[in-house]
């Protein structure tokens, strides 16, 4: 397919001298004598051209006027300026307003056969950059989240709603809950989706490395630094950061990246030259950063500017209608790398899930799920393939014919936890293997009370 070059120029002589050239080029061309033709084409025709060469000085419209107008109608079409020795100056201003460059009257052919070869392959590896970028995005959009939970399904809305702004989002919930997932959920649902989304686990590294991770490095910084590289702040630039475990962070990298919350500046290690950044920060952690605050181990200024919007997912034993939907999109995931028949999940089997605590969340549903994949070798999946205790009543330490709800179950965990601990909630919550803020959560929901525990 031949390209298409516009010319907009009020001298009949310079449009039919520039049209016989660059037919003689093998481009197609189309000519305006006056500008405001040009610009009823671009409103009203949805053909696509490769380069416009648009004069300066015309009678009808001055040139810079018709270059603001077109970028508005076209802001992707590559425009070349025209003009005479005296109005270079309006030229170079062209230039800040989005033009590509400009040629200086009168020009030799081979110039001006340069200039459009030279925008037509920048216009191309742009394109393709675009194209190759809308691919990348596709490729790692996250899979929608599994769920039919009102609870999860209550976060993902909130997640979803607040993500095409640029407050700072502080995710909690326990190891394993989807805490990236929804990260991701969030990046992709924002008006940041085609820059950069970066992730960092702060728990992962040591002090020094990470603080170079993200802050980047000079040439000579620390022995080893053999050359200068940009953190992951900078390459976010524009973009999002997600930063996982927050809480691990180190008092001194606490302080420079509140620098960077606060007024968008990164001191690289070794330089003394701040750089500013456009980023947009997701944290998340399974601390209570209140109570670290408390201890000393947490900025309250830092947790504060983090924590601007905060979504708390639920753990899996408080989602229990997720389980089966989420066991079989795990199975599903699992079919094209078996050899076998996909395994069915038995009734038992999908019962004694939906009772277990699962400590682990939905990372551990997905390992349990993988072992007994594997270990079923196409033959339905048992409780006997089941790697925890499948007696119901053994893991309630209830009497084995009692009967009893869910619900049931979980309150008298709850009371029994509180008892063991003489009501130390943070003690219940770790023996329950829950945050605190949920134990308060089920204390309120139970209507408990010491007094009322001590009576049983």
């Amino acid at each position: 397919m031949e390209e298409k070059i516009l010319i907009c120029d009020d001298e009949e002589g310079m449009r039919l001298y520039l049209g016989k050239i660059l037919r003689n080029w093998n481009y197609q061309v189309e000519s305006f004598a006056e500008p405001e033709m040009l610009l009823r084409w671009a409103n009203e025709m949805e053909s696509v051209s490769s380069l416009l060469l648009l004069d300066i000085k015309m009678a009808q419209m001055d040139g810079i006027e018709v270059l603001r107008r077109i970028k508005q109608l076209r802001p992707t079409l590559p425009v070349v300026m025209m003009t005479g020795h005296g109005t270079i100056e309006s030229a170079v201003e062209a230039m800040k307003l989005g033009a590509y460059d400009y040629l200086t009257k009168p020009f030799p052919q081979e110039k001006l056969l340069a200039m459009v070869r030279h925008c037509l392959e920048a216009q191309r590896l742009r394109e393709e950059n675009n194209i190759l970028k809308r691919e990348i995005r596709e490729h790692h959009i996250p899979a929608p989240p599994v769920f039919q939970s009102s609870r999860f399904g209550e976060v993902l809305q909130m997640a979803q709603d607040v993500a095409d702004s640029d407050a700072a989002i502080l995710i909690l919930g326990e190891s394993g809950t989807g805490k990236e997932l929804i990260a991701s959920t969030i990046n992709y649902a924002s008006h940041r989706a085609e820059q950069r989304f970066l992730t960092v686990n702060c728990a992962a590294l040591s002090e020094n490395l990470l603080e170079s991770q993200l802050f980047g490095h000079l040439k000579g910084a620390f022995t080893g630094a053999t050359q200068t590289q940009k953190g992951l702040l900078e390459e976010a630039d524009g973009g999002t950061l997600f930063l996982d475990e927050i809480g691990e962070l180190s008092p001194a990298l606490q302080a420079k990246l509140l620098r960077v919350l606060q007024f968008g500046e990164l001191l690289p290690v070794g330089s003394t030259k701040p750089r500013q950044v456009d980023v947009r920060f997701l944290a998340a952690t399974n601390k209570n950063l209140e109570q670290e605050i408390v201890k000393g181990n947490f900025r309250e200024d830092l947790y504060y500017r983090i924590n601007v919007i905060s979504l708390e997912l639920p753990p899996l034993r408080e989602r229990v209608e997720d389980i089966e939907p989420l066991a079989r999109h795990f199975l599903d995931l699992m079919a094209p790398k078996l050899r076998y028949p996909l395994p069915s999940i038995q009734p038992a089997a999908m019962t004694a899930m939906q009772h277990y605590h699962w400590p682990g969340n939905v990372r551990e549903l997905e390992n349990v799920i993988s072992r007994c994949v594997i270990l079923s070798r196409g033959k339905p999946i048992g409780v006997e393939l089941l790697p925890f205790n499948t007696d119901l009543s053994s893991q309630l330490q209830l009497p084995a014919d009692s009967p009893f709800t869910l619900r049931e179950a979980e309150k008298i965990q709850v009371i029994r936890a509180l008892e063991q601990t003489a009501w130390n909630k943070r003690r219940a919550a770790q023996l329950l293997e829950t945050s605190r803020k949920t134990l308060d959560r089920k204390i309120k929901e139970y209507d408990l009370t010491q007094e009322s525990t001590a009576e049983r």
